[in-house]
């Protein structure tokens, strides 16, 4: 290729730019003498006329992939210095090593051209600004991409060729091993397989990954790991075990038996650039071969625990579709739909005398556009009306479930003390045989010898705390179940609302109890609540329950109280209606015992007339009046009154006498004879009762 008419006393007064990549640190370590052959482009340089000190080589890149700009800081350095005119000549070995993808390249080859930046590769030497030129190096860009594209499509075809037939190998999660024949087992180590059963098992039992890690910490179970890499490939360690690796082992689809290939899918997150992956749907994956190996559980248990992590996820979801049981006293937590919005609504707890009381709330239309909230509800009443319901609804198998019980706590029990007591095996084990090297090390070899016994006494004191730490499980561990207690578990178990009713039932089992039951609970708030329940099996349930009470009708006097005190007040005073009212045991809406003020303030408050104003109505006189009409003194009057000539009443608690209206001819005074003789009436004292009989 002529290159006179391209290199030009301007391009020589800039630097020239060597490029040097290697895509792996393997191919930097191995293949040699294509970096020695990328390292030799400066004396092609120095040639066209760049002064030694011209030439600048750029080899930062060196260990990384061409498919992309990002992460190279060598090439983006190259870009830079091309497009502020820096740069007269650009060097490559060939154009895969300035870039595998055609935007990129395409990219360079624009700045190139605007600032008429020359590019040198193998082959020879071009100007992007020539048509002819940057068609060629269009060409050869994608060529390169294309090379990298046909090359992936090979190594990835013959991975999927062997998938297809389940035999390509695939780095066996813990539970599994090769064997000899390149099949997959189970692994050998009883401990190991005793651990994988223990935490499917828990999570049966549980429904929460959570609940699975904090069993094992608390009962003091390790989880193993098996190294796969290095000179201590195969050895076992132990260690707590993490949330992310229960997630992991229940959401792989290899612990069914079960051959899977293509679960995911790489792609490029457009802000950061950076590679993510996709988990793919069950009918999105490349290969699925069922019951290639064993397995531990089986595909129908495994798609049980997809769906209720499934459910636990949706609790942080945008729309809080629902959420797992947790801790708080709220029933219906994460089961409530509101029923005038649709969305979820969400607990909210609040203190009453040292209790805490739910509340379910539909609040997140109003936080997100600042609009009151839709509804705010008891949750006490609700969870009682839903409780009630849930007892009556449901009829247990008594014996079946008390057995049930009984075994699964037993097994449960016998199988964390085995798992304990491989880890003190193991322990043993393994001092044991720094004991053997120890002992079999000759005595001149004083390093070897010293290493040795430090191996040895670290395994003891290994022994030890694992020793010790059984010793202290197994004394807080309850002592198995015996006659009396499981003659208590056929009694728990038998009547579902002990069991419920139980102070020592965590809220969370009554939860998770009322799930098995219950889709989901919308609620309705009008003059009533409305409780709508959706069953499991999609029959639906209705009920209503009144509102609840205001803070001041939560110490009102009842009606029916004050209705009686309207009924005692037309024949008592107000002192003789309280002691009415304690007589038969009833109390004010504060729980206190009546007093005549207290009586006094119903009256009013409810506009009850006195004992006085109800006689008074009736006609009834006063003292003066009865004096006036009679034409005595007011005190002969009273005499009347107390003697019985007249018909008087004390009508209120300070002693004011009424009459009674004078029907016939008025009594006049007598001197000499005596009041018993003329008595009509029973005798006014002040301690006798309002209520006075006529005599036969």
């Amino acid at each position: 290729m002529n290159t006179s008419n391209k290199v030009t006393a301007e391009h020589l007064r800039r630097l020239a730019y060597l490029y040097v990549r290697q895509s792996t640190l393997r191919q930097v370590h191995e293949n040699r003498e294509s970096t020695a052959r990328q390292y030799d482009l400066k004396r092609r340089a120095q040639v066209l006329g760049w002064a030694a000190d011209q030439i600048v080589v750029i080899d930062e890149d060196l260990g990384l992939s061409g498919a992309t700009a990002d992460n190279r800081n060598g090439f983006q350095r190259l870009v830079a210095e091309v497009g502020l005119g820096r740069v007269g000549l650009v060097m490559g070995l060939e154009v895969s090593r300035l870039a595998r993808s055609s935007t990129d390249w395409h990219r360079l080859l624009e700045i190139c051209a605007l600032a008429d930046t020359l590019i040198l590769d193998e082959d020879g030497i071009y100007n992007p600004g020539h048509f002819n030129d940057r068609l060629l190096l269009g060409l050869k860009g994608t060529m390169s991409e294309a090379e990298l594209h046909l090359l992936r499509a090979r190594l990835i075809g013959g991975q999927l060729n062997k998938a297809r037939r389940g035999d390509l190998w695939m780095k066996p999660p813990i539970g599994f091993v090769y064997d000899s024949s390149g099949r997959v087992v189970f692994d050998p180590d009883q401990q190991v397989q005793r651990g994988v059963h223990l935490l499917f098992e828990t999570f049966r039992q549980t429904g929460s990954a959570l609940r699975v890690v904090h069993h094992f910490k608390t009962e003091g179970v390790l989880w193993p790991r098996r190294i796969t890499s290095g000179v201590r490939t195969g050895e076992l360690l132990f260690g707590p075990l993490e949330h992310s690796r229960v997630l992991g082992i229940l959401h792989n689809p290899r612990y069914t038996g079960a051959f899977v290939y293509g679960r995911t899918r790489q792609r490029k997150v457009i802000i950061a650039g950076q590679l993510r992956y996709r988990r793919l749907k069950r009918e999105e994956w490349s290969v699925f071969l069922p019951n290639m190996h064993p397995g531990y559980i089986s595909w129908e248990e495994f798609e049980s625990n997809q769906s209720k992590l499934l459910a636990n996820a949706k609790g942080y979801g945008e729309d809080r579709r629902s959420s797992p049981p947790r801790e708080g006293s709220a029933l219906l937590q994460g089961l409530v739909l509101c029923g005038v919005c649709g969305l979820r609504m969400t607990v909210r707890y609040h203190t009453d005398h040292g209790h805490l009381i739910p509340e379910y709330v539909c609040q997140r239309r109003g936080i997100q556009t600042a609009e009151p909230i839709c509804q705010r509800l008891p949750g006490g009443q609700i969870d009682q009306a839903v409780t009630e319901l849930v007892l009556k609804a449901v009829n247990p198998a008594s014996l079946d479930v008390a057995l049930e019980v009984f075994e699964e706590l037993r097994a449960r029990q016998a199988e964390v003390d085995r798992l304990r007591r491989a880890q003190v095996a193991r322990a043993r084990e393994e001092a044991e045989l720094a004991q053997r090297q120890y002992l079999l090390a000759r005595p001149e070899n004083r390093l070897v010898v010293d290493n040795l016994e430090r191996q040895w006494n670290e395994k003891l004191t290994s022994l030890s705390q694992a020793e010790e730490e059984y010793s202290r499980m197994s004394k807080s561990q309850p002592s198995a179940l015996k006659d009396e207690d499981r003659d208590r578990v056929h009694a728990l178990a038998s009547d579902l609302p002990r069991v419920w009713n139980d102070p020592r039932t965590p809220a969370r089992d009554r939860k998770r109890m009322l799930r098995l039951l219950i889709e989901d609970v919308t609620l309705v708030k009008n003059q009533k609540i409305h409780i709508h329940i959706r069953w499991k099996a999609g029959a639906t349930t209705s009920m209503e329950r009144p509102l609840p009470l205001r803070a001041p009708d939560l110490v009102r006097t009842p009606a029916d109280i004050v209705e009686l005190v309207r009924v005692l007040a037309t024949e008592q005073t107000d002192a003789q209606i309280a002691r009415t009212l304690n007589a038969r045991s009833l109390r004010t809406g504060r729980k206190h015992s009546f007093t005549r003020l207290i009586v006094r303030h119903i009256r009013n408050a409810y506009d009850i007339p006195s004992y006085v104003q109800h006689l008074r109505s009736n006609g009834w006189l006063t003292v003066p009046e009865v004096a006036a009409q009679m034409g005595v003194h007011s005190s002969t009057a009273k005499r009347f009154a107390v003697e019985g000539v007249l018909r008087a009443v004390r009508a209120d608690d300070t002693g004011r006498v009424l009459f009674e209206p004078v029907v016939g001819p008025l009594p006049q005074a007598q001197p000499g004879k005596r009041f018993r003789d003329r008595r009509r009436y029973p005798q006014l004292a002040s301690n006798m009762s309002n209520e006075v009989q006529y005599e036969a």
